[in-house]
């Protein structure tokens, strides 16, 4: 009963975040997903997750129709976690000063602290990746196909193909994809870290603690972080 009770609140929050980038998608371009790519990529995340179309069209439609009052807006957060870990914290909020205390406190209680914007930005390349199954395609179609997209790079291994492009090009690269693969397990516009700190059992325990206060806030889209965990240590938190 407990841990049902966990999921459907972990659910219940994964669906409030998707239903916030929905109605900013759908208020900052047409409410039409064929002619709103951000709408589109939101309702594809929302789908994903096994939220209904009836739930997809409502926040649609409240956040389009006459006399919708939120307004919320993207705000960024950088800083150090404990060891040193680089984090940035991608939020959608209507209450700027709410969302900065939470985030401030959250970093204070780790042992980490809250910087300014771009203190910790150049660890990371910002750009946009696309990733399928490995058994998709042949890493040499995928490769193909991506690189005729217009991509700069993919990645496959036995977990995948990543393709990565530019944030310019990401709608059309992941339009031809999935023309040509079906729609893809994920896709959008991320940091990945271009420097990464290894840590141990106890420390890697209370980074992961960080992310999961983070990712539990409901202003909190996307938290990233530079660190690597070694599998045995992975194994041991995971026990």
């Amino acid at each position: 009963m407990h841990r049902k009770g966990a999921q459907d609140a972990k659910r219940a929050r994964i669906y409030a975040k998707l239903i916030r980038e929905i109605t900013v998608a759908a208020k900052e371009g047409l409410p039409d997903p064929a002619f709103n790519p951000r709408l589109r990529a939101g309702i594809g995340a929302a789908l994903k997750q096994n939220m209904t179309r009836d739930a997809i069209d409502r926040a649609i439609k409240k956040a389009t129709g006459a006399g919708a009052q939120e307004h919320y807006e993207a705000v960024r957060y950088e800083g150090y976690g404990p060891a040193g870990v680089a984090v940035i914290v991608e939020a959608l909020t209507d209450n700027r000063n709410r969302t900065a205390s939470v985030i401030r406190a959250a970093f204070n209680k780790s042992g980490g602290a809250l910087g300014e914007t771009n203190s910790v930005s150049f660890m990371f390349n910002r750009l946009a990746a696309i990733r399928y199954p490995a058994a998709t395609a042949s890493a040499d179609a995928m490769l193909e196909a991506a690189i005729e997209a217009g991509a700069d790079e993919v990645v496959s291994n036995e977990d995948g193909h990543e393709v990565q492009t530019t944030i310019e090009n990401f709608f059309a690269v992941r339009d031809a994809l999935v023309a040509k693969f079906g729609d893809p397990a994920e896709a959008g516009v991320e940091w990945q870290p271009n420097m990464t700190v290894t840590l141990d059992e106890d420390k890697a325990a209370s980074v992961l603690k960080l992310l999961d206060v983070l990712e539990d806030d409901d202003d909190v889209q996307n938290v990233y972080a530079n660190f690597e965990v070694p599998d045995e240590v992975l194994a041991k938190l995971s026990a």
